[in-house]
């Protein structure tokens, strides 16, 4: 399902339905086509592609997951091996249930 833009509305290539908003279009793709429906991690924004949803983490979150693989190179720095890291990562994460 590609998103075609005709006139200032975003137009569902399998039905040429045609809507002002792209969440509309979201919309109908998951209701009348059963679309599945891909969501970011990050702020819970849903897109119709995997590929949209790809782009949306590098344009918006690009920041934080830097941030991330940041903190994760110093944690390396400060000895721990990838085993240990992967150890720590699985008692925080466990210690949430």
């Amino acid at each position: 399902m590609d998103i075609l833009h005709h006139k200032e509305k975003i137009v569902c290539d399998q039905c040429v339905e045609k809507f002002s908003k792209y969440e509309d279009l979201i919309n109908h793709a998951r209701h009348v086509h059963h679309h599945p429906i891909v969501r970011c991690n990050e702020c819970g924004r849903e897109f119709i592609h995997e590929k949209d949803r790809l782009h949306h983490v590098r344009e918006e979150h690009e920041e934080k997951l830097d941030s991330r693989e940041h903190k994760n190179l110093h944690e390396r720095k400060l000895g721990l091996t990838p085993q240990e890291d992967l150890d720590t990562n699985r008692k925080n994460f466990s210690d949430n249930f």
